[in-house]
């Protein structure tokens, strides 16, 4: 018989787990957040009353009423963590990356087939207003054919802050954060580019880690152009679009963080997006043809289907949203995107031997 309600425990309680995951969770229909594993028991109790908080995870893998185990831990943990979540036959949510590598990717996935549990990972930015507007645009053939597309996601962050996506671990600095959801929105609209370049650079005062990005991937007829800084105080642009019938230009980044990071939970008109893009293309007939630009208005953005769509794969009717395929090519664009900054060139994504020619007459 199918569940009404599922059981969810959530692995940590900092930025990830506190503003995304447990307001998200608690909004769903048909999960219930019962437990929380944190280091800092005061902080989780001050917000979710009411929510069990446990000092080990063994303690929540050992709960029957526990069936979707959600991690918002360091990403070098992830691996280990959802390895454990698995062989303890639960559900696992893993909070973006998948990992820090493909091979611990690819063990995971076979993990979770052998238990026979789901795995899915929180890329959350699939459901930006931005992004949905994109998506909507480029589905809609309105623009004809897109040649070039330029993705950033910019912030003014000048001071390092004492956190591990800043320190020398694995799977920290910008690429592996921000990297990571710019990827996946282009895997989501185009598939696996044919090719990668990219560049790294840490620029602030006393950054150990890359604090900045561009990255190009390549694609037949296109060029998609990705960007992430911690220095940039007056934004450019959240995406430009060009296109054989026109142009879109969109400003400004989705409220929805900023919304639960001020404590606001999903409701009835959650994710609308009062500032609209820009479309810019020819409108007219015969003589009368002109470049016209309107205001294109956005698509609401909408973080609550995530989880909806955890709870509607968990029930078994469709394949989570975040397929555990999806995750591993987005891994292997990071590891590829490295690849590149290491060697000073593209690599190609579809040759089987990464070190095969170079695109572009550039090469290491």
């Amino acid at each position: 018989m199918m569940k009404q309600t599922y059981g969810v425990g959530l692995i940590g309680f900092g930025t990830a787990g506190r503003i995304f995951h447990a307001p998200l969770i608690q909004a769903t229909p048909g999960l219930e957040l019962l437990a929380v594993v944190s280091s800092s028991p005061e902080k989780v109790s001050e917000t979710l009353p009411g929510v069990e908080v446990l000092p080990k995870v063994a303690a929540l893998l050992a709960r029957p009423d526990i069936d979707l185990v959600v991690l918002a831990t360091p990403n070098e943990t992830h691996f280990p963590l959802g390895k454990a979540v698995l062989a303890a036959g639960k559900h696992v949510v893993i909070d973006k990356p998948f990992t820090v590598s493909v091979p611990e990717a690819r063990l995971l996935k076979a993990e979770a087939e052998k238990h026979e549990r789901m795995v899915s990972v929180f890329h959350n930015r699939r459901w930006d207003t931005d992004f949905l507007t994109l998506q909507a645009l480029l589905e809609s053939g309105s623009l004809g054919r897109p040649v070039s597309l330029e993705l950033r996601f910019d912030r003014y962050r000048p001071k390092v802050a004492d956190r591990w996506r800043e320190q020398q671990k694995p799977g920290s600095g910008i690429w592996y954060d921000l990297g990571t959801h710019l990827l996946d929105q282009v895997r989501t609209l185009f598939g696996m580019p044919r090719a990668i370049l990219l560049d790294l650079a840490a620029e602030r005062d006393g950054a150990e880690v890359d604090d900045v990005f561009l990255a190009l991937l390549d694609y037949e007829g296109m060029r998609v152009t990705l960007q992430a800084s911690s220095l940039v105080a007056e934004p450019s642009p959240q995406l430009t679009l060009h296109a054989t019938g026109g142009s879109f230009v969109k400003h400004g980044r989705d409220p929805q963080e900023n919304w639960l990071r001020a404590g606001h939970v999903p409701t009835p008109g959650w994710g609308v997006d009062e500032r609209p893009g820009r479309l810019t293309r020819n409108e007219g007939e015969g003589s009368a043809v002109e470049l016209v630009g309107r205001e294109h208005p956005s698509v609401p953005g909408d973080y609550p289907a995530y989880y909806a769509g955890i709870v509607e794969a968990l029930s078994g009717q469709v394949p989570p949203p975040v397929t555990v395929e999806e995750a591993l090519e987005v891994m292997t664009l990071l590891e590829a995107g490295l690849d590149s900054y290491r060697q000073d060139r593209w690599i190609r994504l579809k040759d089987t031997n990464v070190n095969s020619r170079t695109l572009h007459g550039r090469s290491g």
